[in-house]
Formats: C-alpha cells, sequence, structure tokens
C-alpha cells in the first residue's frame, strides 16, 4: 500500500529554512556517511512527489535548472512533481512538472494515480505539509535532524501534533544526523 510522507532535514530546534529560505545551514553539515541514509534508500519506492512554489524556486534557483536542466534527472528523474503555487512558475524543460493550485483534497486524487503505485513525498514546505495533516492524508513523517540550529525561521511543521498522533517506528545515527521516523495516526 503506498504511502504519502513527508521526508525532509531539519535543524534540532525544529527549523526547515531560515526565514530568507536559506538551506545553507544544511550544506554546511558533514556529508561523510550519508550514503547510507534512508533517503537513498527512500527514492526508489517513490512514484510522484509534491512541493510547494517556494521550495520548487529554491531548488530551481539553488541547482541553476534553468541554465542546466539535465541537473534535475539523476535526483527527480521522471517522477511526476506538482508543485502548490498561486502564481505562475518558470518549467523546468525536461521535467515533469504539473502546476496546481487550491486544497491539497482537490490534487489528491490525480497526485495518487500519476505515482502509480508508489509513495508520495511531500516534499515542503511545512505549510503544505500541514494542509495534508488536515486533510488527513499524511501516513509517515521522516525526519533528518542535522547538528545545526537557528534563531528563527520556517517552522518543520506549523501544526500541533500530540503523542496520540504520532507513533515512533525507527530511529537511528546517519552520519552526523539522527533519523526518525514516526507513522501519523489518523
Amino acid at each position: 500500500m503506498p504511502k504519502t510522507v513527508f521526508h525532509t532535514a531539519t535543524t534540532i530546534n525544529g527549523f526547515l529554512a531560515t526565514d530568507d529560505d536559506s538551506l545553507q545551514w544544511l550544506f554546511d553539515v558533514p556529508t561523510a556517511g550519508l550514503e547510507q541514509g534512508d533517503l537513498t534508500q527512500f527514492m526508489p519506492g517513490v512514484g510522484a512527489i509534491v512541493m510547494g512554489s517556494t521550495t520548487y524556486n529554491w531548488v530551481v534557483d539553488f541547482e541553476n535548472l534553468m541554465e542546466h536542466p539535465e541537473k534535475w534527472q539523476p535526483f527527480y528523474g521522471d517522477r511526476p512533481t506538482w508543485v502548490f503555487t498561486s502564481r505562475e512558475q518558470r518549467q523546468v524543460p525536461g521535467a515533469n512538472l504539473r502546476f496546481t493550485s487550491g486544497d491539497v483534497s482537490e490534487a489528491w486524487a490525480q497526485i495518487l494515480a500519476s505515482a502509480n503505485g508508489g509513495d508520495v513525498w511531500v516534499m515542503g514546505g511545512g505549510e503544505l505539509v500541514g494542509q495534508f495533516i488536515d486533510a488527513g492524508l499524511l501516513d509517515e513523517i521522516r525526519l533528518s535532524i542535522a547538528p545545526a540550529t537557528l534563531v528563527s525561521g520556517r517552522p518543520l511543521l506549523p501544526r500541533e501534533l500530540g503523542t496520540n498522533d504520532l507513533v515512533l517506528t525507527s530511529a537511528r545515527q546517519v552520519g552526523a544526523f539522527a533519523e526518525l521516523i514516526y507513522e501519523v495516526r489518523r
């Protein structure tokens, strides 16, 4: 049974990015040992990716994808990638992108069908993941906790989930990161 999974890296104190959406804190973490990480094992089972426009634009700019669209394929492949946005976006040439707006529950049937039996990776940001939680569509949260803190920034998940909502199913060290996997009870 395919799952809908929020898989992300976060600081120890629960931020995804700085106030200006920078992820430099993440790229400052040593990468030794990450080849054994959860993302390497997770990606083959992903059938579709969902992200917000801030995440999409950060990826496009960070990877300079408008000038080097070939950088899309090695990580994202041909997977359908859904971008929730309220404005027109740049289209990375050759990427299987689907731009949509509105409530996630309205697009859910199409997203699930596009995953073709694979998992749906809700990449971020936090508010978009919150909408999946609100709609009862999120099955799992996978966190890679980095040895870093930020004074402020974009919160991991701007929703309240209690101990009855989450069940820890796995915890391990991968390089400098702590990986935690939680089942989301609906």
